[in-house]
């Protein structure tokens, strides 16, 4: 440790007598000089494996936080682009009328110029041969006028409309392309925080992974006690609510009454059990694909994206990020999970997992992981934000 003890100042003294400036100074030289030399190997410490392991782990979060800002980011330019692409294609076919109304206008400029234009006047009686050609004549440019000014008044609301589109277009443009720029950062975000934790965990000695490992060992086993725990807290809560049913169904049976209460509640509680078994029949599947941000399935998956495609298994259509899916549902405590249900971790709600019961769930962890089953506890219990009944 480097030496935090102030130097004397001049003309104090030292085992009784006072120094002069000059040793004074040598002294302070000295001083100096240790603190220099006990500094340079505190710089080369390594930290601690629990410093690293707690890193790693914050890294990871924020891998995944920073994946579920590009999950959004990648949904809505994907909104964007189909959006624009609308534009684009209403644009094109206004044009395309814009220019058969412009044509159709040029037919009738000519037709007017080919004719000498103007409204029947005298010329036009005595150039005709009988009275009635005359009057044929008139009617047929009246008729000419009308439609001549239909046709305008329609390109005229046409190229309104046009332009108005292409103003549409053009800012939804911008905005897509602030929506890929966002994607772009999000993804470079992800990239950079994942390089660093494999940049800390190839720094570590052979030694230092295995007690790393024997730490994440007993990690596991803590947490497979307290999901023991948690089935056990929920098969006696089940035996006690099964106790009050019999018992509710024997009075109703004996008074001929209470039986209908029973009932409307079941059909509800076996259309989420079928629809649950159909999720976790899904999840189950993918058991050993790997986690790879972004990715919604068949061959990977990052968390979210692997409750979604459960769900949507099941018939059950869920946000695409942990921020939306948490409030898709109902929230459950914890004591009254059921399979199916949706676990969510951490403060800024940046994982999900499906649990399967008995304090277990089914999750893609983080980058360099598989899809797994494992104790909801995993990350200690007040890593668990939420549980949320998502059907």
């Amino acid at each position: 440790m480097a030496s935090h003890r102030k130097s004397r100042p001049t003309g104090t003294r030292v085992a009784g007598i006072r120094t002069p400036a000059l040793a004074t100074a040598a002294l302070t030289s000295v001083a100096l000089l240790s603190q220099s030399a006990n500094a340079a190997p505190a710089a080369d410490d390594k930290p601690s494996l629990e410093e690293v392991e707690k890193k790693v782990d914050d890294l990871y979060r924020q891998a995944e936080s920073a994946t579920d800002k590009y999950n959004a980011a990648k949904e809505q330019t994907a909104k964007q682009r189909k959006r624009v692409d609308t534009l684009l294609d209403d644009v094109a076919e206004r044009t395309q009328k814009l220019n058969e109304a412009r044509e159709e206008l040029g037919s009738f400029a000519s037709a007017q110029y080919r004719t000498g234009a103007a409204a029947p006047d005298t010329a036009t009686f005595l150039l005709a041969d009988t009275p009635q050609d005359y009057f044929d004549q008139t009617q047929l440019m009246d008729r000419m006028t009308g439609r001549q000014k239909v046709a305008v008044d329609d390109y005229v609301t046409q190229q309104s409309e046009t332009m108005k589109k292409r103003q549409e277009a053009t800012e939804s443009l911008e905005t897509l392309t602030d929506s890929q720029a966002g994607l772009r950062t999000a993804k470079a975000t992800v990239q950079r925080k994942l390089a660093d934790a494999r940049e800390l965990m190839s720094k570590l000695t052979a030694e230092e992974k295995a007690r790393l490992a024997a730490i994440e060992k007993e990690k596991r086993a803590e947490a497979t006690r307290k999901a023991d725990e948690l089935a056990r807290q929920q098969a006696a809560q089940q035996k006690a609510q099964d106790e009050a049913a019999r018992q509710q169904d024997s009075g109703s049976s004996s008074s001929g009454s209470g039986s209908g209460s029973s009932s409307s509640t079941a059909p509800a509680d076996s259309s989420y059990a079928t629809k649950a078994d159909k999720a976790l029949a899904f999840a189950r599947a993918q058991i050993g694909k790997p986690y790879v941000w972004g990715a919604v399935g068949p061959g990977s998956y990052d968390c979210s994206g692997l409750t979604g495609a459960a769900w949507k298994a099941a018939g059950v259509t869920l946000p695409r990020t942990t921020y939306d899916q948490v409030n898709a549902g109902t929230t459950v405590p914890l004591s009254q999970a059921r399979p199916g249900d949706l676990v969510f971790f951490y403060d800024d709600v940046t994982h999900v997992g499906i649990y399967i019961g008995n304090g277990m769930m089914i999750h893609a962890p983080k980058p360099g992981t598989y899809v797994r089953e494992e104790s909801i506890y995993y990350d200690g219990e007040s890593a668990i934000h939420s549980v949320v009944r998502p059907a």
